[in-house]
Formats: structure tokens, C-alpha cells, sequence
């Protein structure tokens, strides 16, 4: 996204190869704008494009939620995340999901409360699918596609 004088706008993209580069930007010097401010005009920009793809996302879950290609089941997304086999992830933030998984047999033991040893397997969930290629979304509890902290869908 470019923030700049207006009349720079079109110089810059007539130079620009980068392929991602949005439509819209800021207009008006940068410069006297704070952090917070720059942030939120930026923000204003993008939302709508992050909650186009969260939405495309939603759907894609609706379409398989009642078949094989999607889950809300820890046990079978914990395993999925960590082979690589999801294509979407929605986490809800302010929930943990304590235990251990040993990948080399694909055991998994969930805790109701934190023991030594354990770990968030919400977040591991996270980090697998993103290490692996995967898209997560973090949605709050109120708006989580089914019941539950977690829900997938998968590539395969």
C-alpha cells in the first residue's frame, strides 16, 4: 500500500513491479500523521480485502463442514496440522487447549488443565499450518464457525 503525496501515487505504479501492490493507498503527506493514525488509515483500506478472504474462507469450511474435508475435532486437526494436510484454520484466541502430541506415532493426550510437559495444542495447531503452507484465521469465540475452539478444513 502506498502512503504519499497524491500526485505520486501514479508515478510510483507506473515504476512499480511489484504484483501485490493495492489499488488504493493513503493520500497526503505521511509525515504528519503518527503511527496510530497511519495504522488506522491503513486499516480502513485492507479490511475490506482480509474480510473478503476470512469470508471466501468461511464459506469454503461451510461447503465441506458435513464431509471428510473438514473438522472441528482437535484430535483429528492436531495430527492434520502437523502433517501438513490443512488448507484452512480458524482458532478462537482466548481459549487453550492443554496436552501433548508425539507426531512419530500420532498420539495425542488432552488435559483439561495444564500439566507439566504440555503444551497449547491450539497454537501448535497454528504454527503447523502455517509452517506448512496453511491460512489461519483467529475469530472470536462468538462468531467460531461450529462449536468449539478449532475448526479446519483440509487439502486432502
Amino acid at each position: 500500500m502506498l502512503a504519499g503525496v497524491d500526485y505520486l501515487h501514479p508515478i510510483y505504479r507506473e515504476v512499480n513491479t511489484y504484483p501485490h501492490l493495492m489499488g488504493d493507498g493513503i493520500g497526503g503527506n505521511p509525515e504528519r500523521l503518527s503511527a496510530k493514525d497511519l495504522h488506522a488509515l491503513a486499516w480502513a483500506v485492507v479490511r475490506p480485502y482480509f474480510q473478503k478472504a476470512q469470508q471466501e474462507a468461511i464459506d469454503r469450511y461451510k461447503e465441506f463442514a458435513s464431509s471428510e474435508r473438514a473438522s472441528n475435532r482437535v484430535r483429528k486437526i492436531i495430527s492434520a496440522a502437523y502433517h501438513g494436510r490443512i488448507e484452512l484454520l480458524f482458532v478462537v484466541p482466548d481459549f487453550q487447549q492443554w496436552g501433548t502430541f508425539d507426531p512419530s506415532t500420532d498420539e495425542l493426550h488432552l488435559h483439561k488443565k495444564e500439566k507439566t510437559g504440555d503444551e497449547d495444542l491450539l497454537e501448535l495447531a497454528a504454527i503447523q499450518t502455517l509452517l506448512n503452507g496453511g491460512t489461519v484465521y483467529v475469530v472470536e469465540s462468538g462468531t467460531m464457525l461450529d462449536t468449539g475452539s478449532l475448526a479446519a478444513v483440509f487439502r486432502y
